[in-house]
């Protein structure tokens, strides 16, 4: 599964630490995956191992920076954003493993054969393997997703373009099959599931493969349009990984307590505690010793932490990049198709907005607020995926003459001498932007992209006249809210870097709304049994690519370079992808975390 959603902040990047073995791996092994950044070498380490006698057991305490409440959706197949994705984290569903290069392995629960002459996939689980609750996870855990996801009262959004590629899937969402034909039951321990077609997109979760279990004694006799509110998703969730939930106070902290049925042994926690803390005091608190890991940490408060000595500070290129979306149309909720109308919306002169995206000083907000932790985005593929992101790419670098350039000469005129620009029918033209809130620096962020902005002339402000709550914007931007003609999201990739699920005709979280003919040419194509030829594959992700760039629908601004401030009292921690800290593994040298001297 390619775990998408967003955040400014991150939205949806859970990495699923999967598995997969089986015929054609050979046919991509030349893709690769860079694991160091420019801030990297000199900066930040991946790793720390602090020096002191483990204690036995003890509580792991974890701030997660957010100034807002989580949503508290504890479900793979129905959460919505990053936040609820690193909760569940550490009670993970997932089946597999995945390597380095984020390809799946045969380490995990489960393990996958593929078959690309029957486009099939064999998945099947380890023996002995048991829910938090003591159940054995069978094979109807596995099948489970496949139906809720695909049912035709689906609340969620992960129906979409790559699901669709599961035989049987759309006759099944819609009500002509009780059943996906293409999930098949073999034995108590595997399941076959038939695709339409297979790409490399399969070795890493994608093409629909759903690469996480739910437990079905607990949720299989809900109703799939009453899960998402229910107890057992809200309060007492199942889990498979090393931790199982204990305690919630929603919104506010997660108490984690170990799992005594961890398929990998006992953890030698005794548990987890995850608080939201807010950004404009989650500095002290580090530096007071309340917390171990910090998650979701902002880079423009490095400077307030970079220097206590109760800490180290690990850090790493995030499959992640932040951009700026147009709407250009809107979602048919019933039909489940994009709608593009460049005639009909504000934001349909592609003029306009290249010109917004040559105003942006993207470099010198990711220098200044951001210590260059930040670097502005050419493209909308992270450089973390080598073989397929382009650095040719130009992307749009600052240049303010430009833009005006391109204002003037596409007929946006300042009419009436008040310095803002009239449309070419010579009305007013007034932008409602949408920005998500933040810290006092974020704030401060926005209001320099206004006044670049009102620079070239153009009348740009924003929606509801204030940034908008993290929860209430993506209501706002996935309703196609009229009051948005622009908005600044981010995506966290997965490990599977294809657009679909993010860019197809069919697609939620297709945010700008727009689609054509050519880009869904591209989408597919990249996810086709061509592109087991690395280098077709690779001219299909520059097509893809360069397409977005020229119609300017959704514009790259920066791609990240993601910061964990760790307490000197975690004995052993990575965030390297090709070696990350096993949670099971986690110990503690000290009572309490360490309070800086």
């Amino acid at each position: 599964m390619k775990s998408k959603w967003i955040q400014l902040v991150l939205l949806f990047s859970i990495l699923i630490l999967g598995a997969c073995s089986g015929n054609g791996t050979n046919a991509v092994a030349n893709e690769k995956v860079v694991t160091t950044a420019k801030a990297s070498d000199s900066t930040f380490g991946l790793s720390v191992s602090n020096e002191g006698k483990p204690i036995k057991g003890g509580v792991l305490q974890v701030a997660m920076v957010k100034d807002e409440p989580f949503q508290g959706i504890f479900s793979s197949e129905l959460y919505e954003d990053a936040f609820d994705g690193d909760l569940m984290a550490w009670a993970s569903n997932a089946l597999f493993e995945v390597d380095g290069n984020f390809m799946i392995t045969d380490k995990g629960i489960a393990s996958m054969k593929v078959d690309q002459t029957e486009n099939k996939v064999t998945i099947q689980i380890r023996e002995g393997v048991k829910w938090s609750d003591g159940e054995p996870l069978k094979v109807e855990d596995i099948m489970l997703p496949y139906h809720m996801i695909g049912h035709p009262d689906y609340p969620g959004v992960r129906y979409d373009t790559e699901f669709q590629n599961i035989i049987g899937a759309e006759e099944y969402n819609a009500g002509k099959a009780d059943r996906i034909s293409g999930v098949v039951k073999i034995d108590d321990r595997t399941v076959e599931i038939y695709f339409k077609q297979l790409s490399p997109a399969i070795f890493y979760g994608g093409d629909g493969l759903w690469t996480n279990a739910a437990p079905s004694h607990q949720i299989a006799d809900i109703p799939v349009e009453k899960l998402v509110e229910s107890d057992a998703i809200r309060k007492n969730p199942v889990t498979l990984g090393a931790f199982k939930v204990d305690k919630i106070v929603p919104g506010e902290s997660v108490q984690f307590v170990k799992n005594e049925h961890y398929w990998k042994g006992k953890p030698k926690l005794d548990g987890v505690l995850v608080k939201v803390v807010p950004s404009s005091s989650i500095s002290v608190a580090i530096a007071s010793g309340k917390f171990d890991l910090v998650r979701s940490f902002n880079a423009t408060k490095l400077p307030e932490i970079e220097n206590l000595k109760n800490i180290t500070i690990l850090g790493r290129p995030e499959l992640f990049y932040a951009y700026l979306g147009f709407k250009v149309g809107k979602y048919d909720y019933e039909k489940k198709r994009v709608v593009t109308d460049l005639e009909g919306s504000k934001m349909g002169d592609a003029n306009l907005r290249k010109a917004m995206a040559y105003a942006l000083d993207i470099e010198q907000v990711s220098e200044v607020f951001y210590n260059n932790l930040r670097e502005r985005a050419n493209s909308l593929i992270p450089p973390v995926f080598e073989s397929f992101y382009d650095r040719s790419l130009k992307g749009y670098v600052y240049d303010p003459k430009k833009a005006i350039s391109i204002l003037d000469e596409a007929g946006y005129i300042d009419v009436d001498g008040d310095g803002l620009r009239e449309d070419p029918a010579g009305k007013k033209l007034e932008i409602k932007f949408a920005a998500m809130s933040g810290d006092s620096t974020h704030a401060e962020i926005i209001a320099y992209y206004l006044q670049n902005w009102k620079d070239i002339g153009l009348n740009v402000t924003l929606t509801t006249g204030r940034l908008i709550e993290f929860n209430s914007f993506y209501d706002k931007v996935q309703a196609d809210d009229p009051e948005i003609d622009v908005f600044m999201g981010a995506w966290g990739t997965g490990t599977n870097p294809s657009p679909a699920g993010l860019y197809g005709a069919a697609d939620q979280f297709n945010f700008s709304r727009y689609t054509s003919d050519e880009l869904e040419e591209i989408i597919k194509n990249i996810d086709s049994p061509k592109s087991f030829d690395t280098q077709y594959r690779a001219s299909q992700f520059r097509a893809f690519q360069e397409h977005l760039e020229e119609v300017a629908t959704v514009i790259p601004m920066q791609f990240r370079y993601e910061i964990f401030p760790v307490n000197k009292r975690v004995k052993n921690y990575s965030v390297d992808f090709t070696n990350p800290t096993e949670l099971h593994e986690i110990e503690l040298t000290a009572k309490k975390p360490i309070a800086s001297k």
